[in-house]
């Protein structure tokens, strides 16, 4: 059981996670979640999507409704966390407020990596990540009949698909090879640049941005080798840098992130991180990293929960992942990251449905599946388990995929 205060700065999932876990943890003492943002927490990954689109509200988005807050007696603070005092256990809010803690957990998460280019503070230049973002974007398309999003990442082609919906004219620039690249294998890559072209987008590879032109509102996006692209509106989605100021102007250790256990707690007992700007050791992988997800930031809140009430559980699941694109719905088990083989089950050169299952050393580690729901569910299980398929088994229709999970060939070793 625990007792005392739990501050809690942010109000994305992690929070949310955390104010559940906690109370079913069994922590009676006081929870005190304080958010920058005027709303409760709520679902992020819909924004470039459903809400960008009009069809659901912030209400809608909302992880719990604001009878769970009440209920489980968790109080709200629309402030921002301006300082920590470890010494007296005390956070500062922006009026000047100090607030004591015996638990501070750090739910700060990421802000959108910014494009230091020339106009970049033009009206109609946007960033995509909370609902403040959304809401100016959808305030310019009133009048915005062509855009342009730079990235092509995972972000920027929601983004780009949700645009399409509204029938706004889009191009997509990405200066790496291929969109996806830093995170799908090119057979992944070039089935989502089929899908795009074949729903109208314009998408360029291999181009940079030089600038942003216009009258106070911009007006067109200039290339590095002098093309300009007209725009009315631009979305630039190229990458996130997680918040730890906070953190390390208070001494914790910081490095890609909020550096912590296997608990959630960073070098300091009595604080911890969660989400997307915690950076944890994965022992599955063997490696740190800081996954920018909801499943791993609601993973990180319960670790965190149990060591708060004496019940330490380390952070062990699975990182997966999710992207909803026109028809097509890609789910990701595990982490490709060191693969030394792929596998297709379908052929992503037609159709939208197949999945890539990456391997190493005959050990599946991962898998990219479109609109596959089995095979997804199938990655998951046999990732955590450690199993090695047989490639020729991965990759032929006719065999049932759960066989696969009890046969001799994917035995783990």
């Amino acid at each position: 059981m625990g007792h005392g205060r739990v501050i809690v700065v942010g109000a994305g999932h992690a929070s949310a996670q955390l104010c559940l876990s906690l109370r079913r943890g069994g922590f009676d003492g006081e929870i005190v979640l304080v958010g920058d943002e005027p709303s409760l927490p709520y679902q992020r990954p819909p924004l470039s999507k459903t809400f960008l689109h009009g069809t659901t509200t912030l209400d809608d988005l909302l992880i719990r409704k604001p009878e769970f807050y009440e209920k489980e007696d968790v109080g709200f603070r629309h402030a921002r966390v301006t300082g920590i005092d470890r010494e007296n256990n005390t956070v500062e809010l922006d009026d000047g407020e100090r607030l004591a803690y015996d638990h501070l957990v750090l739910c700060t998460g990421a802000r959108p990596r910014p494009l230091d280019v020339p106009g970049d503070d033009l009206d109609g230049v946007h960033a995509l990540r909370d609902a403040a973002d959304i809401e100016a974007i959808r305030g310019t398309l009133r009048t915005a009949g062509r855009a342009v999003i730079v990235g092509a990442g995972y972000i920027g082609l929601e983004a780009a698909a949700s645009l399409r919906k509204l029938e706004v004219e889009v191009t997509v620039l990405e200066v790496a090879a291929r969109v996806l690249q830093r995170v799908t294998a090119p057979e992944v890559s070039a089935f989502y640049d089929r899908v795009h072209r074949e729903e109208g987008v314009d998408l360029r590879t291999g181009v940079g941005v030089a600038g942003f032109q216009g009258d106070g509102h911009v007006r067109a996006v200039r290339l590095t080798d002098g093309t300009e692209i007209p725009a009315d509106l631009v979305i630039v989605g190229v990458g996130v840098l997680p918040n730890v100021e906070l953190a390390r102007d208070a001494g914790i250790e910081v490095q890609d992130g909020i550096v912590v256990d296997e608990h959630g707690r960073t070098d300091d007992p009595r604080v911890f991180a969660a989400g997307d700007c915690a950076n944890h050791f994965d022992a599955r992988y063997g490696t740190r990293m800081r996954l920018e997800c909801v499943a791993n930031a609601n993973e990180h809140a319960k670790a965190i929960a149990g060591a708060i009430c004496g019940n330490e559980k380390p952070i062990s699941a699975l990182p997966w992942f999710w992207s909803d694109q026109y028809d097509l719905k890609l789910q990701i088990a595990g982490l490709s990251t060191g693969h030394d083989q792929i596998v297709l089950r379908g052929d992503p050169a037609d159709g939208r449905s197949f999945a890539c299952f990456y391997l190493a050393d005959g050990r599946l580690i991962a898998a990219d599946c479109v609109n596959r729901p089995k095979e997804f569910m199938f990655s998951k299980r046999a990732i955590t388990e450690g199993l090695h398929p047989d490639p020729a088994h991965l990759t032929d229709p006719d065999i049932q995929l759960a066989s696969l999970l009890s046969a001799p060939t994917a035995t783990a070793r």
